[in-house]
């Protein structure tokens, strides 16, 4: 005879601590790489800081033209 359960007590899996670390290292993993990538695009980036309202300006310091 199969066991009858009420449906507010079934359950589909476990959600538990195993879960809870798994998704926080993930996090955790995901946080590192964004931090990697933000650091790699600010050491390959060659061009000059400019000024907030400073408008870029070509190799003779000329306003370019267009």
């Amino acid at each position: 005879m199969p066991k009858i359960v009420p449906e507010d007590k079934a359950r589909q899996g476990r959600w538990g601590w195993h879960t809870l670390r798994i998704l926080i290292a993930a996090l955790l993993l995901a946080f590192i790489a964004w931090g990697v990538a933000e650091i790699y695009g600010n050491m390959i980036d060659k061009t000059p800081p400019t000024e907030q309202g400073e408008l870029p300006r070509n190799e003779q310091g000329e306003l370019p033209q267009g």
